[in-house]
């Protein structure tokens, strides 16, 4: 059921007004706010998908919901969803606002996995290193930490992905004794 043509073209047009409005970070706060609740809350999205609850219904429940915690704009977007018959994709359209906000700032993510937690210093370096390569974007690093690593880093940005950890080498080392290059010289 899932449709993200629909939900981009949705946050595509919510960027748009709320850039107009001069209301963009606001409304990322909303959006987060939306993303939160759906992703924490199975049963606010399955009443959101529900054919049989009809929409004025919806309504009354998200204005129960998020009442006083999100702009007027906001609360306007989702009953135009629910009138539209869209709710059921609040949560793709949440998260697709919050990726075009992101290419709208010029905000680019990362995750960063390495065996052991690392400083603040050391990420802030490496952020420093990523934006001096990607001129006019902000990097965001989010950090993970795998023991499996055994040691070194891992970092993934979009579809890049730059893996200087001991398991890749070792793996290689592997690769390399079971393809046995000198056997063959030998004969």
């Amino acid at each position: 059921m899932k449709n993200p043509r629909l939900a981009s073209r949705y946050a595509k047009s919510l960027v748009d007004i709320a850039v107009e409005q001069n209301s963009l970070e606001e409304t990322l706060k909303d959006m987060q706010l939306l993303d939160a609740i759906c992703s924490q809350s199975r049963d606010f999205v399955t009443m959101m998908r529900s054919p049989v609850i009809k929409g004025d219904k919806k309504i009354s429940v998200v204005n129960a919901v998020l009442a006083g915690r999100v702009s007027i704009l906001t609360s306007t977007f989702l009953k135009l969803l629910i009138n539209k018959g869209r709710e059921s994709f609040l949560d793709e359209i949440a998260e697709a606002f919050i990726i075009q906000y992101r290419v709208y700032k010029g905000i680019r993510m990362a995750k960063l996995t390495t065996a052991t937690p690392v400083d603040a210093s050391v990420v802030d370096t490496l952020r420093a290193k990523i934006e001096a390569a990607y001129k006019g974007t902000t990097i965001n690093i989010e950090t993970a930490v795998d023991p499996s690593l055994l040691g070194g880093f891992v970092l993934d940005m979009g579809d890049k992905q730059l893996d200087t950890s001991i398991v890749r080498d070792l793996n290689e080392i592997k690769k390399q004794f079971s393809k046995n290059l000198y056997v063959p010289q030998l004969r």
